[in-house]
């Protein structure tokens, strides 16, 4: 005897997230609110390496700058020194140790300006460049889900983790191999340097740190743009939809389309009875004759020229006749025109100039009936 076992499943267990595979571009709304959110396609290795960049080249144009002002602190510091013990007598007390300090910090500052100012400028321009103008603290408030161990063992494990990893690898083995072959290149220069002064072997060895540094943040940015290509595809391939959150989006945004389908029916329908109570008052109603069916009015103190006051085809214009006769409203059969008015005039709208002719024709055989 056999046993038949009947397992049933859901299919729905095996869709990617809710609603399927995300296969669908992101809509506008859902990328507009991912950037009022913070989210965005960028890379923090194209900040560092233009900041980096920017500072190794503050360095070379402000060294001149920068190597006088020092110069001017130490004389600053030993001259003050002794007039200062000669004051006091006893020695620096820890007002006047305060006031030099102070006076120090502020000095070292000048000299920091322009470089921070270079880094500053140098950051803001690059995330401007990636991601635009538009400033938001979202992303600095505190999410509950940050704290989720479930969700942390996932980022350490998740795709992302593996690409900074390589980068990191990438920047360590290039900063090294960079470094060498600067040093290398520099051997002969680095030999000599117990045989000239100590300003020459500052200078020498001021350059070599500057040129390697340049080196190594061209090297940067390299890496960044294409860390900033994969983050831009990441971004989009995080962005899509499954057709399900389309719909979703869709009914939450321009409304149910069943309920919206009601109301232009509703819209339609009321319409439609505003229409047929205007028959009774047109002055004509031309037809095709079967299909369509043209009801005009003529009211010279409120118009120029005849208006179509109803029109419709098949069933509606079935309609349209019958009420015409209901109300001994003239029915006239010309299809040219019937046509003609049917397809350039909607509801409402007075006919155009190169109906006159035809319309009038008929409105005078029509007045002319109805007065005799």
């Amino acid at each position: 005897m056999e046993n038949n076992l009947l397992l049933q499943y859901n299919l729905q267990f095996f869709a990617e997230g809710e609603g399927g595979e995300k296969t669908e571009q992101p809509t506008s709304k859902k990328l507009s609110d991912a950037r009022k959110e913070g989210k965005v396609a960028k890379s923090k290795e194209v900040v560092n390496g233009v900041a980096l960049f920017g500072f190794f080249l503050g360095l070379r144009i402000f060294t001149s700058f920068a190597g006088e002002r020092f110069e001017e602190i130490f004389a600053w510091i030993y001259a003050i020194i002794p007039d200062v013990v000669h004051m006091n007598g006893s020695g620096m007390t820890i007002a006047t140790v305060t006031g030099i300090m102070f006076s120090l910090l502020i000095r070292m500052l000048i000299i920091l300006l322009p470089f921070l100012i270079i880094g500053f400028l140098t950051g803001f321009v690059a995330n401007l460049v990636q991601v635009g103008w538009q400033p938001t603290l979202k992303p600095l408030q505190p999410k509950l889900n940050k704290f989720n161990p479930v969700s942390g063992f996932k980022r350490i494990f998740s795709k992302q983790s593996i690409v900074n990893l390589l980068m990191a690898l990438a920047k360590i083995f290039l900063v090294f191999y960079i470094s060498y072959l600067t040093i290398r290149d520099q051997a002969n220069n680095l030999f000599i340097l117990y045989d000239v002064n100590l300003m020459a072997a500052l200078s020498l060895i001021f350059r070599i740190i500057v040129d390697t540094g340049i080196k190594i943040s061209i090297i940067y940015i390299i890496l960044g743009l294409i860390d900033y290509a994969y983050q831009r595809w990441k971004f989009k391939d995080d962005m899509k939809m499954t057709k399900q959150e389309v719909k979703d989006e869709y009914k939450n945004t321009e409304g149910d389309p069943q309920i919206k389908g009601k109301q232009r029916q509703r819209m339609m329908e009321s319409s439609r009875r505003r229409m047929m109570q205007n028959v009774p008052k047109a002055d004509v109603v031309i037809t095709n004759p079967t299909h369509l069916a043209v009801a005009i009015l003529y009211d010279n103190t409120a118009d120029e020229a005849p208006r179509v006051v109803a029109k419709g085809e098949d069933y509606l214009a079935s309609k349209i006749k019958e009420v015409a006769k209901e109300n001994d409203v003239p029915i006239v059969e010309n299809k040219p025109l019937a046509r003609a008015l049917y397809a350039t005039v909607e509801v409402d709208e007075v006919i155009p100039p190169e109906l006159y002719q035809a319309v009038a024709e008929i409105l005078a055989v029509v007045y002319t009936n109805r007065a005799s």
